[in-house]
């Protein structure tokens, strides 16, 4: 039994942090793009990593705000081109990419975080690890537990779904090292 809400954007773990609190025995998660997560959404992660919600949260990052034209997100590659970076992400106007593992990693109440992707079916098995690890740390009543996945987006890469997934290979996973980040089993106070 699964129920689902749609929050307003960016406010997922606002929302799950009241559904857990509310119901503190559900298991509670959202799955967020990266623009949903770490940039119209980033305060609301920074305050459940803060808080150390037992909520998990899982960050879909394809770098660019997918679902609304491929524009330039939080997690954009320095030089790739979007429809709002169209000579290519400038670090000196647009700033760097957004390395949100990392970044969940230092909050004192994130129990877990890991970067995995979706590229071969071993990815997909030691992702599908991370997952289950993140789940258990809010089973465990530990702390937030955040995975963030490497997606492709064929549409607005401008690429074919096999050339994706070189792409991700070849030039996200360089930008976005994939493993654990944070595995802890009790928060010290």
């Amino acid at each position: 039994d699964v129920d689902k809400v749609s929050p307003a954007h960016g406010r997922g773990p606002d929302v799950a942090t009241a559904i857990k609190r509310i119901y503190p025995d559900d298991v509670v998660f959202t799955i967020q793009g990266d623009g949903d997560c770490i940039a119209i959404g980033a305060g609301p992660f920074i305050g459940a990593c803060t808080r150390g919600e037992k909520i998990t949260i899982i960050m879909v990052n394809n770098t660019n705000f997918g679902t609304t034209g491929g524009q330039l997100g939080p997690t954009t590659l320095v030089g790739q081109v979007t429809t709002t970076s169209p000579e290519g992400r400038n670090p000196d106007s647009e700033g760097y990419p957004a390395h949100t593992a990392e970044i969940a990693a230092t909050f004192k109440g994130v129990a877990y975080s890991a970067r995995g992707a979706l590229i071969t079916p071993a990815d997909y098995q030691r992702t599908k690890g991370y997952i289950k690890t993140a789940f258990q740390r809010q089973l465990d009543n530990v702390g937030t537990g955040f995975v963030e996945v490497l997606t492709a987006c064929p549409t607005n890469w401008h690429l074919t779904p096999v050339r994706s997934l070189a792409y991700i290979r070849d030039n996200v996973i360089p930008e976005f090292p994939l493993g654990e980040f944070k595995n802890v089993t009790c928060i010290e106070q």
